[in-house]
């Protein structure tokens, strides 16, 4: 099996194990038994360290359904003790020194940056406190790692960049690639995914790495990129992400350019799914968030209170990080978001509401695709 078949089928397992698991009671962390004694009862603190707040997901998602989950699991004893580093490694140092210091019984960590990380992960087994790596792998002696196939990501971004380019994707198409923060793993996957996708098939006119995933930065990239390429000259963008696309599309306009050349995205933010309906960006990528979330608190509530098997059915793939190899993982599977598919995505998994993305500003572009 070829690499990108396997991943895919790792997605696709990922997705089929956790709904298997959810109803056959397996993922209920407080509900069953197993072969390890409970180290830990019901009333444990869990520290959520989360990177930045530039992208809306980390305090609209994750930490909501963090919190949820654990206490679901907890009986409502259970605490989550939460910090956002603000794209901060220093910060988050500080944080994760924090939480080591109130003696959390386990930190799931979002890593600002993953090598800068492993100091304080050593330091948290050093204090006997699991340290579980939430959506991007940092390094030390982690127990665990939870997120999304980022190449699988990256071959869905450049994929569905190549289809919207359609009978204009030959070697003299110029992409520009807005890549994000050369500190965070998960952007080197993404473009290796996407660049698996756009090798011999278009010309990589200009290539960044963007400064803590920041809009403000690309916009500034793309800038540079449309004054030493011309406006009319660029054929596609691959943005790594949302909230970079859209300091790209701002950078297009402000150019002059009225015929937007297809923009990607991640994430499926709010604003970024209004622009898809108005044409303005091509694509997302929807990563279920709330299934992240959810299961990265069932990997601490079961890894903290000594549930080996519940553990190891949530993480039973294998990654590497470049301190530690074999390192027990769960990845969650993803979807291109087009037009095409809002409907039986975002709103039929109730991620969003019609009402959300339709707002005043977009009830005709809205009411043209059929969507209301």
């Amino acid at each position: 099996m070829n690499s990108r078949a396997r991943r895919i089928a790792i997605s696709v397992a990922a997705s089929v194990m956790t709904l298997s698991m959810s109803a056959c009671g397996v993922l209920g962390a407080s509900e069953s038994s197993d072969k390890a004694s409970p180290t830990k009862g019901n009333d444990i603190t869990v520290g959520l360290l989360l990177p930045e707040k530039a992208n809306t997901r980390y305090d609209l998602f994750d930490y909501p359904y963090f919190k949820a989950k654990v206490a679901e699991l907890t009986r409502d004893q259970g605490n989550v003790k939460y910090a956002n580093a603000e794209a901060s490694a220093s910060k988050q140092a500080d944080q994760m020194q924090q939480m080591i210091d109130d003696q959390v019984d386990v930190i799931v960590l979002d890593a600002v940056d993953a090598k800068a990380a492993g100091e304080g992960v050593q330091k948290a087994k050093d204090a006997g406190i699991p340290v579980i790596a939430y959506d991007r792998l940092a390094e030390g002696p982690i127990d665990a790692y939870i997120s999304f196939d980022n190449e699988l990501v990256g071959e869905v971004q450049g994929r569905s960049l190549v289809e919207a380019l359609g009978d204009n994707a030959d070697s003299s198409a110029k992409v520009v690639m807005m890549n994000g923060s050369p500190t965070d793993p998960n952007a080197k996957q993404f473009k290796a995914g996407a660049m698996s996708e756009l090798n011999g098939k278009v010309t990589i006119a200009q290539s960044f790495d963007t400064a803590d995933w920041k809009p403000e930065n690309a916009e500034a990239n793309m800038t540079e990129a449309i004054q030493k390429i011309g406006k009319d000259n660029i054929a596609a963008v691959y943005s790594a992400n949302d909230g970079m696309a859209g300091g790209i599309i701002k950078s297009l306009e402000a150019a002059g350019v009225t015929d937007l050349p297809p923009v990607t995205g991640q994430d499926a933010e709010l604003a970024a799914v209004q622009r898809i309906v108005t044409g303005e960006q091509y694509m997302s990528v929807y990563k279920s968030y709330p299934q992240e979330a959810e299961n990265a608190a069932e990997m601490a509530v079961a890894r903290v209170q000594g549930r080996d098997i519940q553990f190891d059915a949530l993480a039973r793939e294998k990654v590497d990080s470049p301190t530690h190899k074999g390192i027990p993982a769960q990845l969650v599977p993803v979807v291109a978001l087009t037009q095409a598919n809002i409907k039986g995505t975002i709103i039929a998994d109730g991620f969003y509401k019609v009402s959300d993305i339709c707002t005043a500003k977009y009830e005709a572009a809205c009411a043209e695709m059929g969507l209301k």
